[in-house]
Formats: structure tokens, C-alpha cells, sequence
């Protein structure tokens, strides 16, 4: 059975994403999302209207992958350069408001747990769900290239 290692990790997330809005009532972006940065490093707000459904099904994969896992590695998977003028740039990690907003989130639809005291670990729910997914889109790619069917 295909898991999310199987598939290109940019259509899972769009098509888990799209799961998330339509789907899942738990999981709205706060009233605030519409002003806020993704982290420091970032000039200005994201311009898609669904950012906060795109991170929420990123987050959500990248537990499934890399669990457990918390809020600080998070925000350094988030992160990026800031531009500090003419002096060198420096990594910066992303917004912790943002992915602890959607960790909780994703906590209160019963697709995240806490484990342990080491972080978040993906559900016996939330991995039917991604590899769910996995399975169809696999499906869908191999129509398009057969040669994908023997991986």
C-alpha cells in the first residue's frame, strides 16, 4: 500500500489540504491569518487565501514523516534567511504562534497525539487519512506514467 513516502510530497499536500478545508470543521484559520507573517524572515503575509489549510496539511505530513516531533523543529523546518541588508543573512525559524495554532488544531480533529514528552506523533485516523490519499494519487500517477507502477 503507498504511504506519503510514495507520492510527490507537493501534490499530497494540495490535495490534503483541500481534505482539510472541505472536511474538517475543526481546522479554520484564526481571525488573525489574514495579517500575519509566516515568520520573521518573511517581508510581507502569504498571498494565497488557503495558506492556512496548505501549512496545516504540510505540518501534518511532515509529523507522518519526521514524528515525533514539536514545535521548535517545526519552526525550524518553517524558517528561512533574513535579509539583513548589506550585512550577511541569518537563518531565522518561522512563526511559533502559527504552527502551535496548527498543532492544536490538527490535536482537536484527532489526527495528532502527543507522545511522550518528545512531541506530536501522527494517529491511527490522521495515517488512514494520508495514506489514503497516497493510495488514489498513486493510482491517479500511474495512469499518467505507467512506468511508475513497479515502485
Amino acid at each position: 500500500m503507498p504511504t506519503p513516502y510514495d507520492v510527490p510530497p507537493l501534490i499530497l499536500i494540495e490535495r490534503l489540504a483541500k481534505h482539510l478545508k472541505d472536511e474538517e470543521d475543526e481546522i479554520t484559520p484564526p481571525a488573525w491569518a489574514q495579517f500575519a507573517k509566516t515568520g520573521t524572515h518573511t517581508q510581507r503575509p502569504p498571498r494565497n487565501p488557503d495558506w492556512w489549510f496548505i501549512r496545516s496539511a504540510s505540518i501534518l505530513r511532515k509529523i507522518y514523516v519526521k514524528g515525533p516531533i514539536g514545535v521548535e523543529k517545526l519552526r525550524q523546518e518553517y524558517g528561512g534567511r533574513m535579509d539583513r541588508g548589506a550585512k550577511p543573512e541569518h537563518a531565522r525559524k518561522g512563526s511559533g504562534s502559527i504552527v502551535r495554532t496548527v498543532t492544536q488544531q490538527l490535536q482537536t480533529a484527532g489526527l495528532v497525539k502527543p507522545h511522550r514528552n518528545e512531541g506530536k506523533v501522527v494517529t491511527n485516523e490522521g495515517r488512514r487519512l494520508l495514506d489514503r490519499l497516497s493510495t488514489e494519487l498513486k493510482g491517479e500517477l500511474e495512469k499518467i506514467q505507467p512506468e511508475l507502477k513497479k515502485y
